[in-house]
């Protein structure tokens, strides 16, 4: 049987886009199993919980790169990714392709960093993945001089965040050998802007007994929205200028909604929005936060490469390697890995 070069062409289109389809609902549905482990967590009882799955994400699927084995199945199975159906490979080129769209959308930057000591020395084809599907800008820093190495992080990631960020690292272990940085930098405009002058001082309800006064924004509008009978939550869609846009929910009680809400949850109101005028108040706020996922992590089968049988041997030749640290910082997102 002859095959054409077209049916051959259409053919890995054909799996290609299968193979983006697969990483994207896994991503999806790792974002929420991440929020569930992260609001079940301790350290988050009572807190605000701000995170971007997707350079989480990034971060993740980069170190897989340079796994093999259990360490690698591991990676693959928190994050999603059958094994069975994908391939390393197959996810580098969705990420290859992921952030190639995004490339269109001059409101969002998103990429990541690895920054290497001088006297570590990565496998070339673990960087060269690493630049060609994750964006990856690279860097040699020398580690025992902390102070200078820190500066450099620090302002690779305050220019990648205006500014927002300016000190990601102050104490850096002189054992570490490599900072695997993924970052998302977002800033949009609403499709219906709210009106500066209808902006004032308000109260918002932190909690039953709590309130604090805000900048409270307004609108009186049709917004597209969905009633969610089923875990008694109302959806209200809010567009931004481009393909993104913003799902406020409020539920009649939170934690029905943190152990039941899924990606299709979120699939099912899409589709079943109406319009409805609302009077909407949404305070002006600001969140930054740091939190250190190893134990998250750990909870969700991601355990080797914390410890001393981490398999990264397609990360470098060097034995013993390990992951002293997975990290997340905001105000804009910051997601490291620091290997030591």
């Amino acid at each position: 049987m002859a095959v054409s070069s077209v049916e051959a062409r259409d053919n890995a289109a054909d799996d290609s886009d299968n193979n983006l389809s697969l990483v994207t609902s896994a991503n999806k549905d790792f974002a929420f199993r991440l929020y569930k482990k992260l609001s079940d967590h301790s350290d988050s009882q009572g807190k605000n919980i701000f995170f971007s799955p997707a350079s989480i994400s990034a971060a993740l699927a980069a170190l897989s790169v340079g796994a093999r084995g259990e360490t690698h199945q591991q990676l693959f199975s928190a994050l999603g990714y059958s094994s069975s159906q994908l391939a390393q490979t197959n996810v580098d080129q969705a990420f290859r392709t992921l952030l190639a769209n995004t490339a269109a959308h001059n409101d969002l930057t998103k990429g990541s960093a690895v920054f290497v000591d001088k006297l570590f020395k990565p496998k070339p084809e673990f960087l060269d993945v690493l630049k060609q599907s994750y964006s990856a800008d690279g860097f040699s820093v020398d580690f025992l001089n902390s102070t200078e190495a820190a500066n450099t992080i620090n302002q690779y990631v305050s220019d990648k965040t205006n500014g927002k960020i300016n000190k990601l690292v102050e104490n850096l272990d002189p054992d570490t050998v490599m900072y695997l940085l993924s970052y998302i930098d977002y800033k949009g405009e609403w499709e219906i802007p709210f009106r500066r002058r209808l902006t004032r001082e308000d109260d918002f309800n932190v909690e039953e007994n709590k309130k604090v006064r805000v900048q409270m924004m307004t609108m009186e509008e049709d917004v597209s929205t969905y009633i969610d009978q089923e875990i008694h939550t109302s959806v209200l869609h809010l567009p931004l200028k481009n393909s993104y846009s913003m799902l406020l929910l409020l539920p009649d009680n939170m934690t029905m909604l943190e152990n039941n809400i899924s990606p299709a949850h979120v699939n099912k109101w899409m589709k079943s929005m109406e319009l409805r005028f609302w009077k909407i108040f949404v305070p002006k706020f600001s969140i930054k936060t740091s939190s250190n996922l190893n134990d998250v992590l750990k909870g969700m089968g991601i355990t080797d490469v914390f410890v001393g049988q981490a398999n990264l041997s397609g990360l470098a030749e060097e034995k013993n390697l390990t992951v002293s640290e997975v990290r997340w910082e905001n105000m804009k997102e910051r997601s490291l890995l620091m290997l030591s």
